[in-house]
């Protein structure tokens, strides 16, 4: 599998990533036999970077990470972590105090020494000036530790990244995780990358599928999306049948194909999700 450089950080990584919400159990039970031979398959397949962090299953989700990465016994160098802090199952917390004790819980849980990636998760939910003025200093405390080896932000609105990145010193913030931003049915994420190009900021996106927009069978009954909006998929995903094709297989397609973003982070279940993932990469590199 191709690797891509993560922004300056150094870091090589599959253009899909790992995206271990499924592992908390956050879509439906996945027993620990399964949650290892998924991840073995992703491992065995060029997958690299996994993603977690202690909101997705309640710490469930970075815990069996952990134990499947630790089954799958592959050097540490081989592989990228991200973990991230400040929303947890019991609300949200970016305090200094909190995240740098969050870290320290997520590394007993991962049974690892230090993660590759610690991002402040969902930074949209408090207010902005805390993450600039505390949260970004404490990060950077645990980054000097050794700790966590680079720092991001997380969010859904994009106004949120250029408010952090031109409030805190150059370098503070290494990576920015967009999710629901680049897609077939949104792609605003395309006018911020000369932006974070700019920052020296290195991107990942993540929802490809929009949290199930762009799927056949529909979104969930929560998604927020405007039934407009809904109703305008669900009439693409009807034409996508109708012409012999799979809006998903188009969708991720379409995600995977912009050199500038990284890696695409992806949820899977099951050892054959990732095998069908990896013909679709192949599938993308050929028609490129």
């Amino acid at each position: 599998m191709e690797l891509r450089t993560l922004g300056g950080t150094g870091l090589r990584v599959s253009p899909v990533g790992f995206g271990a919400s499924p592992l908390g159990n956050v879509f439906g039970d996945v027993p620990r036999n399964v949650a290892r031979a998924t991840v073995r398959r992703a491992l065995d397949l060029g997958i690299n970077f996994f993603d977690t962090s202690p909101y997705y299953g309640g710490t469930v989700s970075e815990s069996v990470l952990g134990d499947c990465l630790r089954f799958a016994g592959v050097p540490r160098d081989s592989f990228v972590v991200a973990t991230k802090c400040g929303r947890y199952k019991e609300g949200f917390d970016f305090s200094a105090a909190r995240v740098t004790r969050s870290i320290d819980e997520s590394l007993a849980r991962l049974g690892l020494d230090y993660v590759d990636i610690l991002h402040c998760h969902d930074i949209e939910f408090t207010n902005l000036d805390q993450i600039v003025n505390e949260t970004i200093p404490a990060l950077q405390k645990i980054k000097e530790s050794g700790k966590a080896r680079f720092i991001g932000i997380t969010g859904l609105p994009l106004s949120i990244f250029t408010y952090v990145l031109d409030r805190v010193p150059p370098g503070s913030v290494d990576l920015v995780l967009s999710y629901c931003h680049y897609g077939i049915n949104d792609t605003a994420l395309v006018d911020l990358l000369p932006y974070l190009k700019s920052k020296g900021v290195g991107v990942i996106s993540a929802s490809p599928l929009a949290m199930g927009l762009l799927t056949d069978n529909g979104p969930p009954e929560w998604h927020p999306a405007p039934e407009q909006l809904k109703l305008a998929c669900r009439t693409a995903a009807d034409h996508c049948r109708k012409k012999g094709k799979h809006i998903t297989k188009l969708a991720m397609k379409y995600s995977l194909m912009n050199n500038e973003i990284s890696t695409v982070l992806v949820g899977m279940n099951s050892p054959e999700q990732w095998r069908r993932m990896l013909l679709l990469q192949w599938s993308c590199r050929l028609q490129a």
